[in-house]
């Protein structure tokens, strides 16, 4: 049943979950009030950009808006800005802001996202060590590039590479420190991993794996990162990737049931039955893949927002989409589909040790689990559709480059 006008809805964080939750529910019909707080000053953006066009000057934050101020207004939406939500009171309903403010809900949802895992090193608060979650962070890394100059990025993941390829285009010299074997070894096979860092070295970048880094070194500013051998590497700026946190804390001391971030039900749903969570901060039970999982996506953030919105009106909808990601490398653009964990054969499409452009498919029992498509968008979409579908394949036809991916299906 649709919100009556007495109905009052307050969301926590004004990230693309939070934003989307807010706009989607006046779209669904909900007619009573929708509050909207977040702790950044600005307006809800699309945080993807960040470490690519935003950082390089490509675009301004004005571009990357997840809409302007005067939707949020004709939506009748309230905008609480620069605010932080300090306690929720669940027998009475409010929440109490950071200001003293308390506001009053029927439902709540929490899209509290996360944050930067911390450099747990001496030196990690010298000045120009950096992280890279929000708009500000950027704008600090922006200043305090120098063409010419040293960069260090520590970790290999996707922020860190995405960041590594920035700084190389505005003209840094970047070495990436890994503490394991090779880049993006939590997420994609060894190929792939291959394949990046012969993109990265292409474009000048030096990059250290199994590596560990044991501190900073600097006075009243970075000068340099230190290796567990040791070693010093020069640095006029630090980036730090090495993953993220889901924010929690709001939800365990509001008693609500977490692990491994706010658990839902597969209506976004959290212990608590006028409570939802969404986006980064969630774990639940992906029906695809029988366990519990914490995805880290603008397509999750998206897609479970809608999930919420429909259930917070009344119109449940079980959350089953396809996870899916991306990645933009200087000039390559990586299109993950699907969750590759379990794969018992990996088949490659096209030439990952030289070119640009190839596809890498993981299998299991002749069906698809999961694509990473570089420069191959083709591949990427195919790809989604035969992973929904569980259709079985030949992975002898799946090898041949020439051929589409649906003729591989074994009728």
């Amino acid at each position: 049943m649709i919100g009556t006008s007495k109905s009052d809805c307050v969301i926590v964080g004004a990230g693309h979950a939070g934003a989307q939750l807010a706009t989607r529910l006046r779209r669904l019909g909900w007619q009573g009030a929708i509050t909207l707080v977040g702790e950044e000053a600005h307006l809800p953006y699309h945080r993807p950009p960040l470490s690519k066009d935003y950082m390089k000057g490509v675009k301004s934050l004005g571009n990357v808006l997840l809409n302007p101020e005067v939707a949020y207004r004709n939506a009748d939406i309230d905008l609480l800005l620069g605010e932080q939500v300090r306690n929720i009171d669940r027998d009475s309903c409010h929440v109490t802001l950071a200001s003293g403010k308390d506001l009053r809900y029927d439902k709540l949802a929490l899209a509290t996202g996360s944050r930067p895992r911390q450099l747990p090193v001496p030196g990690a608060d010298t000045d120009g060590v950096f992280y890279l979650r929000n708009v500000d962070d950027v704008d600090r890394i922006r200043n305090a590039v120098v063409a010419g100059g040293n960069a260090v990025v520590i970790g290999g993941g996707y922020i860190g590479l995405e960041a590594a390829a920035s700084l190389r285009t505005l003209g840094m010299n970047v070495t990436v420190v890994e503490a394991m074997e090779r880049v993006l070894q939590r997420v994609t096979c060894e190929c792939v991993s291959s394949f990046f860092a012969r993109v990265h070295a292409e474009e000048g970048v030096e990059i250290r794996t199994g590596t560990a880094v044991s501190g900073i070194r600097g006075k009243s500013k970075v000068s340099g990162v230190e290796t567990g051998g040791g070693e010093q590497i020069p640095a006029d700026l630090v980036v730090v990737g090495i993953g993220i946190v889901p924010n929690v804390e709001l939800a365990e001391n509001a008693g609500l049931e977490t692990d491994n971030g706010i658990a839902v039900n597969q209506f976004a749903q959290t212990s608590d039955r006028d409570i939802y969570a969404v986006g980064d901060c969630t774990s639940f039970v992906h029906p695809r893949y029988q366990r519990r999982i914490r995805l880290e996506s603008v397509q999750n953030a998206n897609d479970q927002a809608v999930t919420a919105a429909r259930s917070i009106c009344g119109q449940n909808e079980p959350y089953d989409a396809l996870p899916w990601f991306w990645s933009d490398q200087y000039d390559v653009k990586l299109q993950i589909a699907g969750l590759a964990e379990g794969a018992a054969e990996i088949v490659v499409r096209g030439d990952t040790g030289s070119g640009r452009s190839a596809s890498v498919l993981y299998l299991k029992d002749d069906r698809l689990l999961a694509v990473d498509a570089m420069n191959n968008p083709r591949d990427f979409v195919f790809g989604k559709k035969l992973i929904t579908e569980n259709a079985r394949l030949d992975p002898a036809v799946l090898a041949d480059s020439d051929s589409p991916l649906n003729a591989a299906i074994i009728d």
